[in-house]
């Protein structure tokens, strides 16, 4: 099994961070329809899109917060709220069920309107199973007066492309290197983060936050090094598979050092078998031997 580190950190709940770093033109481009809604009617359905990592639920906080007030209604639809048939928490779900969103239309037509705003939080419309997905679009041809739609979306192109008609898309970008310098200060004072680990994050604090808590950085090294190493045995492959196999979260590492290496080539093979990893239940170990393998006959 992958060591993790001994420092583990806590991070805020989206709904609970109010230290937004970066978007702030996103953030403007909100408020300037919101100030104005009077003039020109608001857009119910507003999607955030962007990298894992880089805000974009904390900023869909900031901007619910601001428009119910604390006064209209605020619904919440996300994996943590997830509900099976019998309205029982899903707690091994991969996917927000119909039931979930089902639940939430329900309270929404018995909350009392008293002219306030509600508010309707995805996160994040990738994890909607289709069915799920069906009834929000169906919530979204006609939306109710007075609700503003936030949907935090990761990929679009899993987005049903009926849903992403709907809403007005707002790209997010990743963070620069003195936002993420910001954030790791915040959030992990006690932590040295060089150059190269702000490289490898793409512009995401989440991969920063995920790969120390995993040790990543380190491991990340030790990939690099075993690629290098021209008389490395299968063994030694192995060795540094079975590190990254336990943790999903350090896949990312693999398609890292395919950069590293210069072979854009092999990059969407890399990425499709680590997508099969989840997909089709491969085995974690065998599947990242098979990719370092790959990598390294390409050397």
């Amino acid at each position: 099994m992958a060591k993790k580190k001994s420092n583990v950190y806590e991070f805020p709940h989206p709904m609970d961070s109010d230290g937004l770093v970066g978007h702030a033109t996103t953030l403007r481009t909100f408020m300037d329809a919101w100030e104005h809604r009077n003039e020109h009617p608001l857009h119910p359905v507003w999607m955030l899109t962007g990298p894992r990592g880089i805000g974009k639920a904390t900023l869909a906080y900031k901007i619910a917060k601001m428009v119910y007030g604390n006064i209209g209604d605020f619904f919440i639809i996300d994996m943590e709220r997830n509900i099976d048939k019998d309205g029982k928490k899903k707690t091994d779900g991969k996917s927000i069920s119909v039931y979930t969103v089902r639940a939430t239309i329900e309270k929404m037509q018995m909350s009392s309107m008293s002219g306030d705003w509600r508010v309707v939080l995805i996160d994040s419309v990738d994890q909607l199973n289709i069915s799920a997905a069906n009834a929000i679009l169906k919530l979204l041809e006609e939306p109710p007066a007075k609700t503003l739609f936030l949907l935090v979306t990761h990929q679009l192109s899993n987005v049903l492309p009926t849903i992403r008609s709907r809403a007005r898309v707002e790209k997010m970008h990743p963070l620069n290197m003195n936002e993420l310098r910001t954030l790791c200060a915040r959030f992990m004072p006690d932590e040295t983060i060089d150059n190269e680990m702000l490289r490898l994050a793409n512009g995401s604090f989440g991969r920063i936050a995920n790969l120390k808590q995993f040790g990543g950085d380190e491991i990340y090294e030790k990939l690099i090094n075993v690629l290098q190493k021209t008389n490395a045995t299968s063994s030694d492959v192995m060795m540094v598979a079975k590190t990254i196999a336990p943790e999903p979260e350090l896949y990312g590492i693999l398609l890292d050092a395919i950069a590293h290496f210069g072979l854009a080539d092999i990059y969407p093979d890399a990425t499709r078998a680590i997508n099969d990893i989840k997909r089709i239940n491969l085995e974690p170990e065998i599947a990242t031997f098979k990719i370092i393998m790959d990598i390294k006959k390409c050397l």
